[in-house]
């Protein structure tokens, strides 16, 4: 599976999913471009987002922007 670690989520969650098999971007690798552009990214790499901050279920449900999967 392809997975998004939102910057929220701990960087050690990346290993251990790795560890498990999956490919794993963690956003914290880099600066904080916001979550509509983490949303974007996610759905543009085809991976699931997932993250600790309810905003993402805003972005997806009631603002209608396409995703992946998003996995609190």
């Amino acid at each position: 599976m392809k997975v998004l670690l939102d910057t929220c989520v701990s960087n050690q969650a990346k290993a251990q999913l790795e560890a498990a098999g999956h490919d794993v971007v963690w956003v914290g690798d880099e600066p904080d471009p916001g979550d509509e552009a983490i949303l974007k990214r996610a759905h543009s790499e085809q991976r699931v987002l997932v993250t600790l901050d309810k905003d993402f279920g805003t972005l997806a449900i009631l603002h209608n922007q396409p995703h992946c999967g998003i996995d609190w």
